[in-house]
């Protein structure tokens, strides 16, 4: 049994591949996007799934990238670079290739400051979605 609030040590979390702390990060990546659309206004699920979708998706983390490159430590970078540059079991159907390995290097770093626990740090960067 694991202790899902308890975090790793971020060496612990350096040891996991970049696709499953991509993997991670998605779902961290996507919990925030919808948590903060659904408080952001009272509208029907299937207008907040389309606009989860726009940013969720490899073209919109594409474009967050961008605006967070900047600011990403060293160590994130390096995290980043590893995901990016990983052998991904799948590709995506609607965004193109530089896209894709981008948005998962983007999900890894995500993956990365969550379970290492680094969340405040997280946050920080979560919060450059607007």
């Amino acid at each position: 049994m694991f202790d899902f609030f308890e975090p790793i040590a971020p060496a612990g979390a350096n040891t996991i591949s970049p696709i499953t702390l991509a993997f991670v990060g998605d779902a961290v990546y996507s919990l925030y996007v919808r948590t903060k659309l659904a408080l952001a206004a009272d509208r029907p699920a299937s207008a907040l799934q389309k606009l989860s979708s726009e940013r969720v998706s490899a073209h919109g983390q594409n474009g967050l990238l961008k605006r967070l490159e900047p600011i990403l430590t060293p160590e994130e970078l390096a995290v980043f670079k590893r995901g990016r540059n990983a052998k991904k079991p799948s590709h995506s159907k609607n965004a193109d290739p530089a896209e894709y390995n981008n948005s998962t290097g983007l999900e890894a770093v995500f993956g990365w400051l969550y379970l290492s626990g680094q969340r405040e740090r997280l946050f920080r960067l979560l919060e450059e979605t607007e």
